[in-house]
């Protein structure tokens, strides 16, 4: 079934790469503006040859990783103090529904004239994104406790803490991968956003480079890359996630299928 689904993948994947290189090539579209497939794999080569291109993409993933491992980090620790603390979830419920709503991209104004171009630019929209993906699924995870085994830790003398690690975070954790991944992919596109509108170091700045000389091969290279990049870190965030939840019914039954 995998061998099946790869090579079905593998297919599609070459259909689409034929499509883009006949496309431009019959005259469909210019070449100016969408060049042949074998245009942008050249472009690329060329910037995987190119110190600077290495430079960008380390600080893209700096910004990334720094921003999703603040935001896990923050949405974990409040979820799960909002949701135990007495009367806390229903205090900060209208606060949080006000601000999740918020784009990121709305708050690139307040990002520049703080920090202006620098990496802490792209945190701050990196980690606003990608800490409501992680505090809603703790909270809908903590919600999700059988309230019948809560009583019966609390029966057995468990305290506070040991309730938390045995019972609320075995139940809570399938919710908080979740809120990972989406996060990891969210991360992602406010970094390369925030290198693209504010120009900051990264790939994203590298594009706006690209597109403002006129290489638009070279644009579409990068392009390509962020595009890879996020298909390994959703491939990376899924396998994480299968280790972390291997003693869980879903995972166990997805490996058996």
């Amino acid at each position: 079934m995998r061998l099946q689904n790869a090579a079905l993948g593998a297919a599609g994947l070459a259909a689409f790469l034929a499509l883009g290189e006949a496309v431009p090539r019959l005259g469909l579209v210019k070449e100016e503006y969408f060049p042949p497939t074998s245009r942008i794999a050249s472009a690329f080569a060329d910037e995987l040859s190119d110190g600077a291109f290495w430079t960008a993409l380390g600080d893209t993933l700096t910004g990334w990783a720094l921003g999703l491992a603040i935001a896990v980090s923050a949405g974990i620790v409040i979820g799960v103090i909002v949701s135990v603390v007495p009367y806390l979830r229903e205090a900060t419920a209208s606060t949080i529904e006000f601000l999740r709503p918020i784009p990121s991209v709305a708050l690139i104004p307040l990002a520049v004239l703080l920090y202006g171009s620098e990496l802490r630019s792209v945190l701050l929209l990196v980690v606003y994104a990608s800490f409501w993906q992680v505090l809603i699924q703790t909270l809908y995870g903590v919600q999700d406790v059988d309230p019948v085994a809560d009583e019966t830790a609390r029966s057995y003398g468990l305290g506070t803490w040991a309730r938390i690690r045995h019972v609320l975070w075995p139940t809570a954790l399938p919710f908080v991968m979740t809120g990972v991944r989406l996060a990891a992919a969210v991360a992602l596109i406010l970094a390369i956003t925030g290198e693209l509108v504010i120009g900051a170091p990264g790939l994203g700045a590298r594009i706006a480079v690209a597109q403002n000389s006129q290489a638009v091969p070279e644009m579409y290279a990068l392009i390509v890359v962020t595009g890879l990049l996020g298909l390994l870190i959703n491939v990376g965030a899924r396998t994480v996630e299968r280790r972390a939840l291997a003693w869980h019914q879903s995972v166990r039954g997805e490996v058996a299928v």
